[in-house]
């Protein structure tokens, strides 16, 4: 009896501490390349983009998996922001530097340079991309990906991409293509804000589209993942989750950037960065935490429910203030449309504070605003009588035709 209660115990504390248990495990690009052993590599000088979040099940890293192959030569690598091992925190300056464990070249590309340059790419056969993605076409590694492939058309590189889980999955599909004039390092390419891809599904279509300059295609190659569907959720892979950027801590964040990220630029409302719950949140000092919460829930969204919280951030904008508002916690998200939340709140808001404008409030941010929405028709139709409904239809617009396109570069069921 005392063993079976033991068992037990062990078990149970297992799952509240992390170490969640699978029957099945996903295998990532990279653990398909090795299982080749990376034969696709042998013989060439090899370039590898990729951060902390490339990594096998082991949590074992591609620049060292790919450095010890045999008959691979890892020649040059390069790192978005916080560099490849994830060694630099937000927002630092990083220039070229030297891998401490392999001794290898690292270029940055975070910051003024964002493609690789000739000079990057001298000694270098094939670039190998490997970082896990979050599915949201504001989150920039995408855009790096892109303009990554284009600098491999232009010098007749080979570009391999390593291809990983899509953490909204692979049906959820939201918001407006991004439009003629706000195209940006936040809005690459013409997609949908979830775009419901694999970055490897991604690769193929920008270069297949011509969305690369001059309509170029690179010689691509996607490692593809064995055992992925679309319809699973990350916690359903098996595998470990590596923080993608410190606001990103878990699997599920994701389905919270979606439902703030988006409000967040205009620097009114907190939405959770700076304290424990990033893109969590809908706070600010003035409101009514119990009537926004009551509020909120009577909209009877699927799949979601608000609770009241107060708060003190500890960095950030609204550090040591005390905020309140609501936490938004999924029953599914799968049946919440994300993007809307955030606008939701922002209806709410406005009936409860109706002398606040938040656009007036955040008008320095407007740019930043339509940059993520890849247009200025959402601030101008929402903010002219701050009703959801006015916008609905807008970010529907071109969820089923972008679907019906993506369809022709799926690689999974």
């Amino acid at each position: 009896m005392k063993k079976a209660l033991l068992v037990l115990l062990v078990s149970f504390l297992g799952y509240s501490i992390g170490f969640t248990q699978h029957t099945n495990q996903v295998k990532t690009g990279i653990e398909v390349l090795a299982e080749s052993n990376f034969e696709l590599l042998k013989g060439k000088r090899v370039g590898v983009i990729t951060n902390a979040t490339g990594v096998n099940a082991d949590l074992v890293s591609t620049v060292d998996l790919i450095y010890n192959a045999p008959g691979v030569e890892l020649t040059a690598l390069y790192g978005p922001e916080h560099g490849v091992r994830g060694e630099f925190a937000a927002g630092d300056k990083v220039d070229t530097y030297v891998d401490e464990a392999t001794g290898v070249t690292v270029f940055s590309l975070y910051g003024a340079t964002r493609k690789p340059t000739p000079e990057m790419l001298e000694n270098v056969d094939v670039l190998v991309y490997d970082i896990q993605d979050i599915g949201v076409r504001s989150y920039t590694y995408i855009s790096t990906m892109g303009l990554a492939m284009e600098a491999a058309a232009e010098h007749d590189l080979e570009f391999v991409v390593l291809d990983r889980p899509n953490p909204l999955g692979g049906e959820k599909v939201e918001g407006n293509i991004v439009e003629e004039g706000y195209f940006s390092f936040v809005s690459q390419f013409p997609v949908p804000y979830i775009y419901g891809l694999t970055p490897g599904e991604v690769a193929k279509m920008i270069n297949k589209e011509g969305w690369l300059a001059d309509g170029k295609q690179c010689s691509l190659t996607v490692v593809e993942m064995e055992d992925w569907n679309r319809s699973m959720t990350f916690d359903e892979t098996g595998l470990p989750w590596v923080p993608t950027s410190p606001h990103i801590p878990h699997e599920y964040s994701a389905y919270f950037y979606v439902a703030t990220g988006i409000m967040g630029e205009l620097g009114v409302f907190s939405e959770g960065v700076g304290y424990t719950l990033p893109f969590q949140v809908f706070a600010a000092e003035w409101i009514d935490e119990g009537e926004l919460a009551d509020r909120m829930n009577a909209l009877d969204i699927p799949g979601v429910v608000f609770r009241p919280i107060v708060f003190k951030p500890f960095y950030g904008r609204d550090q040591g203030k005390t905020l309140h508002g609501v936490q938004i916690h999924f029953s599914d998200y799968t049946q919440a449309h994300l993007m809307k939340l955030q606008f939701w709140f922002m209806q709410v808001h406005k009936e409860m504070y109706p002398d606040k404008d938040v656009f007036e409030m955040g008008k320095n941010r407007w740019s930043m605003f339509e940059k993520v929405t890849g247009t200025d028709q959402i601030r101008k139709r929402f903010s002219q009588n701050y009703k959801v409904s006015d916008i609905s239809e807008y970010l529907s617009k071109d969820v089923a035709s972008f679907k019906e396109k993506s369809q022709n570069y799926y690689l999974y069921k």
